[in-house]
């Protein structure tokens, strides 16, 4: 592994599938893992390890994401995604962990939960999708499949990005522009044929949902689908609030941390 800036320590792991990139900071008896969203990497979650406290950070880019091996083919369902995660806290030797996952991420993480239950010490899901319904979700995929691609992913980022800083705008567009037309239709079309509900019923552990005012009212996302969650909203933010409003996410992520150690200290 390799020493960066802040203390943290970088590295790849080899799977079946390609290497993985991962970045960890920090110890403690509480890990905390991040999972980015799709077309993004493990420097979306910049600000949380800047914000670190006690607990040991680790974050890592997706297969075909960020400085993790190109793919190729329908490799992203989030059953697919969620053996990246064992794969990272296999290497790094993470027992239990606190699964924080955004947008992909979260579906990757709700499969990975569901998988591995007993690895999970608490759930964070923050603009995760829920089941999209058919009616909504073949009219984007056969746009997406058409000549009018370029048009209609701009729309989609465009919508995504309502609010945002410049510079998340800048960051995010800077990733999303390295995926394949191919590896982004991919990834769209398993993330709306996912249903993650039937996976969260079975889980019985610690949940906090993280969701925008404007994603709070939209008929897709799990912040709609599950009302009697927990959940946070935070406002002023595009799809990425842990860029957009790092304090904010920060604060609700510590004391979500907070409440499961006085948990376990009962």
């Amino acid at each position: 592994m390799t020493v960066i800036a802040r203390g943290e320590l970088t590295g790849r792991i080899n799977t079946a599938i390609g290497y993985l990139y991962f970045r960890t900071a920090g110890k403690g008896e509480l890990p905390v893992l991040f999972a980015h969203s799709f077309a993004g990497s493990s420097r979306q979650w910049d600000s949380q390890f800047r914000s670190r406290k006690e607990n040991q950070y680790v974050a890592f880019d997706f297969r075909d994401h960020g400085r993790s091996e190109k793919v190729t083919g329908n490799a992203f369902h989030p059953r697919s995604l969620a053996a990246d995660i064992l794969s990272v806290a296999d290497h790094l030797d993470l027992k239990r962990f606190v699964l924080v996952g955004h947008s992909m991420g979260g579906s990757a993480a709700v499969a990975f939960t569901d998988a591995h239950p007993e690895r999970v010490d608490g759930l964070v899901l923050c603009g995760t999708p829920g089941k999209t319904p058919q009616e909504l979700s073949d009219p984007i995929i056969a746009s997406l499949k058409s000549e009018n691609y370029q048009q209609v992913m701009d729309q989609y980022m465009q919508k995504l990005l309502n609010g945002a800083r410049e510079d998340v705008k800048e960051l995010v567009m800077q990733e999303m522009r390295k995926m394949s037309k191919e590896n982004f239709i991919s990834v769209i079309t398993t993330l709306f044929n996912y249903d993650p509900l039937p996976a969260l019923k079975r889980y019985n552990g610690p949940l906090l949902i993280i969701t925008t005012t404007r994603e709070k009212e939209q008929a897709n996302t799990l912040a709609s689908q599950m009302p009697d969650a927990e959940t946070q909203v935070i406002e002023g933010t595009s799809h990425w609030p842990q860029l957009d409003q790092a304090g904010a996410f920060n604060a609700i992520l510590d004391d979500f941390l907070i409440s499961l150690k006085k948990n376990d200290s009962m």
